[in-house]
């Protein structure tokens, strides 16, 4: 898990079951936090991991898939710009197993 600011960015296999316990994870600190998150403004995305199983963790986090080019504070990301190519930066970063 990584925190900037208001994100939380988590990294983790490619697991429904890890996926699972970060929902878990989430109510548990809205129930704490008397805070809510925004599953419908939350994205996740994976690399090396296929379409398929990315679409059956949005169904279990009630989000979106992470699409690039997007801006994460303020920098395109996974885009070229002036020849440097910046590397992509995911909400939740799976690893294919």
């Amino acid at each position: 898990m990584l925190q900037y600011a208001d994100d939380t960015l988590f990294f983790c296999k490619t697991n429904i079951k890890r996926v699972f316990n970060i929902k878990v994870m989430l109510s548990c600190f809205e129930l704490v936090s008397d805070l809510k998150v925004n599953f419908l403004k939350s994205r996740i995305g994976g690399v090396g991991v296929k379409q398929t199983k990315i679409m059956s963790f949005t169904s279990v986090l009630n989000c979106e898939i992470m699409r690039t080019p997007f801006k994460y504070l303020g920098l395109p990301i996974g885009d070229a710009i002036r020849g440097v190519i910046f590397g992509m930066r995911w909400s939740i970063k799976l690893k294919a197993e």
